[in-house]
């Protein structure tokens, strides 16, 4: 640029005295408006070429000569007419706003030139974006399409994510001179920065506000896309970067660009690791079905032969009768599990009435409870407690809640059960004076295989932590829902919801 202003200078000061030498040659025949006429021609194109300053040094160069040489007297900084003083000034107004239109429009010309560019090189964006087959060439597409437009040496994108940054890309990947690193310090500086308002700046959400080192060599740039800061970006160049509002402008618009790009990557990220964890859940409940199906065959055997031996007065026998009881019932759970999970459980709701399921509950734990206290409450305020529900199965979740209670209760300490309407649900809750659960765990409870920390072995019962994942499937299985909640005076509340049916339905059983 500044050669080319060089060259115009000198080529329309050659033009200046080359004009001036003909014209001073040929005075005789010619008049002052033809030497006013042809150095406005000159100035008009010393404008377009070299700008406003050489078009108004043109200018007032073109004004002393004609007073110089085509004004009477000649060959002398004089005017003779006051005519002429016209002529004189006429031709200086002329020729300045002349030029002063003509670099004006120059200047809109390189302004549309530059809007033209930007639009080009965000055209080649979105091209960039739409014909990238992975979200990581995209990113690098749009890394090397930011480097090469603001002309600098290199362009580096952060991700931004749990509290750390982290390198995604760099253009170009190998550079000849290796760029020093940003400050760490700098950059959670800038995206812990609250993204500026609407109103603030230039009027746009999330434009960004980059920051120069001390050198003025790089460039930090937050990237904000929904409201949320994805990363940063980092320019480097071996000059000094300068940030004109041109390029500010387009810089604004590529970040967003790249945060949206950063963005992609994140949730191409977490998906790719949530269908990984669907897979690799789904082939575990393949082989949980296949290995406990292939179980049962064996497990029969041996309690037949185990069965046989206590009949023979075999000391290991009961022992052995004992453990494939054990195995029988983690083999159930992990078949019944694999079927909740495949959506194969039969559930058949019907008409059953609580007072029923609760008595069947104690019974059908009574061997698992012996002594210990059982405290049941039944809400006879309404004419009758009817639901619909599968009564197998919920008789099951029960069950398995009355005997986690037992399990986990000192065993002078009594066991509650009740059962109250409310509303359009029967409700079902077992507590005890265990040591309850801590509220970190109180959901993963429910989780297939989890065990709280400390938690004692299910000795005799085939415990694998799978109960309370079957009774809650079981539960939403029939519209319900199973829940925990922390006993007031200390323990654990277990509260069974089921469909509850209008009163005068009871009598309408098939």
């Amino acid at each position: 640029m500044a050669r080319s202003r060089a060259w115009a200078w000198l080529i329309w000061g050659t033009v200046l005295v080359t004009a001036s030498v003909v014209l001073r040659v040929c005075r005789d025949s010619v008049d002052t408006v033809h030497a006013a006429l042809t150095y406005l021609l000159v100035i008009l194109g010393g404008s377009v070429s070299g700008g406003r300053l050489l078009g108004f040094t043109l200018t007032v160069a073109g004004f002393l000569l004609i007073d110089f040489f085509f004004q009477l007297p000649y060959d002398t900084l004089s005017v003779g007419k006051p005519l002429d003083w016209v002529v004189l000034l006429a031709f200086l107004t002329t020729a300045a706003v002349t030029t002063q239109l003509l670099t004006r429009e120059r200047a809109r010309a390189a302004e549309a030139e530059r809007r033209a560019g930007e639009v080009a090189s965000l055209g080649r964006l979105g091209a960039e974006i739409l014909s990238a087959g992975r979200a990581e060439e995209s990113l690098a597409g749009i890394a090397e399409l930011i480097r090469s437009s603001l002309e600098v040496a290199t362009c580096r994108i952060y991700g931004w994510g749990d509290g750390t940054v982290r390198l995604l890309v760099a253009s170009p990947a190998t550079p000849g001179a290796e760029p020093p690193a940003p400050d760490l310090e700098a950059l959670l500086r800038l995206v812990a920065t609250p993204e500026p308002a609407p109103d603030a700046g230039k009027g746009e959400p999330g434009a960004v506000l980059p920051l120069h080192d001390a050198s003025g060599r790089s460039v930090l740039a937050a990237l904000r896309a929904h409201g949320h800061t994805e990363g940063v970006l980092y320019l480097w160049h071996t000059l000094p970067i300068a940030l004109d509002p041109a390029r500010r402008r387009f810089l604004d618009a590529v970040a967003y660009y790249a945060a949206l790009a950063v963005e992609r990557t994140r949730l191409v990220a977490t998906a790719e690791r949530a269908e990984a964890w669907r897979e690799a859940d789904r082939l575990k409940d393949i082989l949980l079905a296949s290995v406990s199906h292939d179980l049962r065959t064996p497990l029969t055997t041996i309690k037949a032969l185990a069965e046989e031996g206590v009949a023979r007065g075999d000391p290991n026998a009961l022992a052995i009768e004992e453990q494939a009881d054990r195995l029988g019932h983690l083999v159930a759970d992990l078949l019944d599990l694999s079927r909740l999970n495949s959506g194969a459980m039969p559930v058949h709701p019907e008409l059953n009435t609580a007072e029923d399921l609760v008595g069947a509950a104690v019974r059908h734990t009574a061997g698992f409870l012996k002594d210990r206290p059982v405290e049941t409450r039944i809400d006879f305020t309404e004419p009758a407690l009817v639901g619909r529900f599968d009564f197998v199965q919920s008789l099951r979740i029960l069950s398995n809640l009355l005997s986690n209670a037992a399990h986990y209760t000192p065993p002078s300490s009594p066991i509650e059960l009740s059962v109250h309407r409310d509303g359009a649900a029967l409700v079902f809750a077992v507590a005890d004076r265990g040591p309850g659960i801590p509220a970190g765990e109180q959901e993963r409870i429910f989780e297939p295989f989890y065990r709280p920390a400390g938690a004692p072995a299910d000795v005799g019962r085939g415990g694998a932590g799978l109960g309370l994942a079957i009774a809650r499937r079981l539960a939403a299985l029939q519209g319900g829902t199973l829940a925990y909640a922390a006993r007031p005076g200390g323990g654990s509340v277990f509260t069974l919801r089921l469909p509850a049916e209008a009163p005068a339905s009871a009598f309408v059983r098939s």
